[in-house]
């Protein structure tokens, strides 16, 4: 049983404190957050290691008003205002678990994150000649020097796949592929010798199911290492049962990295990095949240971080008219350096004049940040998400959304035994 005396910590927030960043001091001040406030115990048998038969079939937690019910997620239309506009991501995920065997009998494992030359995901996985991406090296010690290489069959054929380090970048590598046929683009090279990149805390390999489980209704654009699990409940009949009560939705893509895993290490929040996600947005949906007047309701964090984003992009155009196309990218504590009033219809409307200045219906950017208690939200009015880990940034994320509120919603989700993390059961969350 799941009781409030469990959670680890949990006092309050010791103070202010002046952000540290480079070791620099910024303008304004951040609340003293200790990670250990925000844990909780979490048994392995309450993480799903596997989804339920039928997608829309996994427990929805609604949390509205201050208030806590449940239903099925099937049912998620009956408690969306009809003045909602929902925020999809519609990112794949790729296969991007390489495995190679060395003649030793070693297996290294290379997780592909993010492409390096080409440098668009697009132009990467189109490529027909050799690749370079930056990846994170299993077994890495057995990896002296040489060149890998795995076989794999695509269309009743075998090629051979190859792999050879180049240089570190940061904690991973830059590792460039190249592979036995010229007629054969890099995506289709990962979809035949690549496998699903499941969670780590899913213990087990990945299955053939998984490359239908592990993927949105929705997806499209791929570069993901990691799932928008949100999404994961969203069968047909959810988005006909939404469209037909006449809620909105739009779609942005951000592509999900292994870094969204990564669990804060220390206990001064303020030293723990953040890692990079790359993102696009239309023109379309920009001119969408510009005109909306109802709810904006994010599914999944991926979304909110997004959207948030996208209001902290337009206040640096608006701070800086010369902003630079080298400039897209909004750091893990930018939102925090300075008071901002600039309102998000001015911070939207900077950012679609400036794709306009530039002639381009899409934006292609970046974001580090980091939305933890006392976050200032400026662009959703609820959102759709997952249980998610002890001490992590995503826990931290949506205390900033419904505040000490998290612990009576994670109580309230172990006594009526909602499943946990990506494969598990789903909340929505409005104020």
């Amino acid at each position: 049983m799941f009781k409030i005396d469990i959670f680890a910590g949990n006092k309050r927030h010791r103070g202010l404190r002046a952000l540290r960043c480079n070791g620099k001091k910024k303008m304004k001040e951040l609340p003293d957050i200790n990670i250990e406030d925000y844990n909780y115990n979490l048994p392995e048998e309450r993480i799903a290691q596997y989804p339920v038969k039928e997608r829309d079939s996994s427990k929805l937690l609604v949390y509205r008003g201050g208030k806590i019910s449940k239903d099925k997620f099937r049912n998620i239309h009956k408690y969306l205002p009809e003045d909602t506009l929902l925020v999809f991501n519609n990112t794949r995920v790729i296969r991007a678990r390489l495995l190679f065997r060395k003649e030793t009998g070693a297996t290294i494992e290379i997780l592909c994150l993010e492409p390096l030359v080409p440098f668009e995901y697009e132009q990467s996985f189109s490529s027909v000649s050799p690749v370079e991406w930056k990846c994170i090296i299993g077994n890495l010690k057995k990896w002296k020097s040489g060149t890998l290489t795995s076989v794999f069959d695509f269309k009743g054929k075998q090629f051979k796949l190859y792999a050879e380090k180049i240089k570190p970048e940061g904690e991973a590598w830059r590792i460039r592929f190249s592979w036995s046929a010229n007629d054969i683009s890099f995506g289709e090279v990962t979809d035949a010798a690549g496998h699903i990149p499941l969670p780590p805390y899913v213990k087990r390999e990945d299955e053939n199911e998984d490359n239908v489980w592990y993927q949105t209704v929705y997806s499209v654009v791929k570069g993901s290492v990691a799932a928008p699990t949100a999404g994961l409940h969203f069968s047909k009949e959810v988005l006909d049962n939404i469209n037909n009560k006449g809620i909105r939705s739009v779609e942005l893509t951000l592509h999900i990295g292994a870094g969204t895993f990564r669990p804060v290490k220390v206990n001064d929040i303020s030293r723990h990095e953040m890692h990079t996600e790359h993102f696009i947005v239309s023109r379309d949906l920009l001119e969408t949240l510009l005109s909306f007047q109802g709810k904006i309701v994010a599914v999944g964090t991926t979304s909110v971080r997004t959207l948030e984003s996208l209001y902290w992009l337009g206040v640096k155009i608006i701070k800086n008219p010369s902003f630079a196309d080298s400039e897209l990218l909004i750091g893990q504590w930018d939102p925090y350096q300075e008071d901002v009033e600039v309102s998000p219809e001015e911070s939207l409307k900077a950012l679609l004049k400036f794709m306009k200045k530039q002639k381009s219906i899409t934006l292609q950017s970046a974001t580090k940040i980091m939305i933890i208690p006392g976050y200032e939200f400026r662009v959703i009015d609820g959102m759709i998400t997952n249980f998610h880990q002890p001490k992590s940034t995503l826990l931290l994320l949506i205390s900033a959304w419904v505040g000490n509120d998290w612990k009576e919603i994670y109580t309230f989700a172990f006594d009526n035994n909602f499943r946990f993390l990506s494969y598990g059961d789903c909340s929505l969350l409005l104020k």
